[in-house]
């Protein structure tokens, strides 16, 4: 059967996913916004069904193409909402106090997969010359600095809610502001560990690909950019206290260039990452 056979069946899998993270979502919204404690298991645990069809279009697609999800909009898309739900899921088993971030992990991440579902889900397949394992790694440290970015965003965004505006009902049922900020910079610190290897990994794997460890590539550069400006929220705050509503303005910020070097970047320039990554 041809690839393009599957394209349907691969849609159906993540409208479905798609459905099950907006229900999960109405469930989050519903429990910070009433109190229930119920709600925001029912969000997490939809959620998680969410995955499941998710997880299931990706692999599908992977059998056919014979590469990873990484190369079309379609496919560099629906991964990063994948593993932002996943990283959100385990993390908020493991501290509880995080379990609110779900109220923009989860939007933000079918937001992403139905921006990706309107692009043209064709096949395109990965030359020979840029296969490897170190592009793996690449890819995969690219995700797992998305996804700890992202909740990083999403502790910091719920940070500059509570204490601009602390007489919401919403407000009192998040957890304190010395929570998020403290969450706030342990996923940024995490994220930015995950950039620096994603940066290392692609440096090889260019040099293997193309011949060399760097060239200025727009994604390149606009990489670095971003490494750097975390790089220096986290030395404000190490080095010179910054903490509260100043860091929180910071890593939002921080977070919209990243949005920019990922999603925007690879798409609006010339650069090599694109000329095979559609």
């Amino acid at each position: 059967m041809a690839a393009e056979a599957w394209l349907p069946l691969q849609a159906v899998l993540h409208w479905a996913a798609v459905l099950f993270y907006i229900l999960a979502t109405w469930f989050f919204a519903a429990g910070a916004c009433f109190g229930s404690a119920k709600g925001q298991l029912r969000g997490e645990r939809l959620a998680a069904f969410g995955l499941v069809p998710h997880l299931a279009a990706l692999a599908l697609r992977w059998w056919v193409v014979g590469h990873g999800p990484y190369m079309t909009r379609y496919e560099v898309l629906s991964s990063d909402a994948l593993a932002a739900v996943a990283l959100y899921l385990v993390i908020s088993r493991l501290r509880g106090g995080l379990k609110p971030v779900g109220l923009l992990v989860l939007p933000l991440s079918f937001l992403l997969m139905a921006a990706g579902l309107l692009t043209d889900p064709s096949v395109s397949y990965l030359p020979p010359s840029l296969r490897g394992v170190w592009l793996v790694f690449h890819i995969l440290f690219a995700k797992i600095a998305a996804g700890s970015l992202t909740i990083a965003f999403g502790a910091a965004a719920l940070y500059l809610v509570k204490e601009s505006r602390p007489g919401w009902s919403l407000s009192a049922r998040l957890p304190s502001l010395e929570v998020m900020d403290a969450n706030a910079h342990r996923f940024t610190s995490f994220g930015f560990i995950f950039w620096s290897i994603m940066i290392a990994a692609g440096a090889i794997w260019a040099d293997q690909s193309w011949g060399r460890y760097w060239a200025w590539d727009p994604v390149e550069t606009w990489s670095l950019i971003t490494w750097l400006l975390f790089g220096v929220s986290l030395h404000a705050r190490r080095f010179h206290g910054l903490r509260g509503r100043g860091a929180a303005w910071l890593t939002t910020a921080c977070f919209a260039v990243s949005l920019f070097t990922l999603f925007a970047v690879p798409f609006v320039t010339g650069s090599l990452h694109t000329e095979y990554f559609k």
